[in-house]
């Protein structure tokens, strides 16, 4: 799949869009330069269904398992996210900060979400990722580097490294070296 960027809208194409309201404009002066990686699945280490959208656009129903409970008040988002056979679905525009990274920090900076892109894959801590799961993060990451040149391969890290006691993800299954080779 060839990806293209419009600098003007945000928007990866040719990808599924489902725009997410968690998102707002990024701090004036911010620069992108960083990606963080996420593993994702709701409910935890269960793939494929509607909650990941319905998550990201404030729709998960609290009833319709019991883990949604804890988490469908939250008010979250990513840019892009890569399900397990590799179809991208894009939530929020690149231009604009989405709500992915918390409470956070890389080289001494906080708020990682004012400078960062965040790439949700649909997985877990301990379950191999797809093949085509880290091809496809590989070309978007090829592909934002291109038009953000402080985007480098020291620049993208795990969810994990940048709000380390709080999130393990994307986890130690995820293969860095297998990633880091196809950038």
């Amino acid at each position: 799949m060839s990806l293209w960027l419009d600098r003007e809208t945000g928007l990866l194409n040719p990808v599924r869009h489902v725009l997410s309201p968690n998102c707002d404009p990024r701090p004036e002066g911010s620069v992108i330069d960083l990606v963080v990686i996420h593993g994702i699945s709701l409910p935890p280490g269960c793939y494929g269904g509607p909650h990941i959208d319905r998550l990201f656009t404030n729709r998960l129903e609290a009833g319709d398992h019991p883990y949604f409970s804890g988490i469908c008040h939250l008010r979250v988002s990513s840019h892009l996210f890569i399900d397990r056979a590799g179809e991208i679905t894009q939530y929020v525009p690149l231009n604009l900060r989405a709500w992915h990274a918390g409470e956070s920090r890389f080289q001494g900076r906080e708020r990682c979400n004012d400078f960062s892109i965040g790439i949700e894959l649909e997985g877990s801590d301990d379950d191999p990722y797809a093949d085509c799961q880290y091809d496809r993060t590989a070309g978007i990451i090829k592909l934002l580097m291109r038009h953000w040149p402080d985007v480098c391969k020291a620049r993208v890290v795990g969810h994990s490294e940048i709000s380390p006691g709080r999130k393990t993800d994307p986890g130690p299954a995820f293969d860095w070296n297998r990633l880091y080779a196809l950038l």
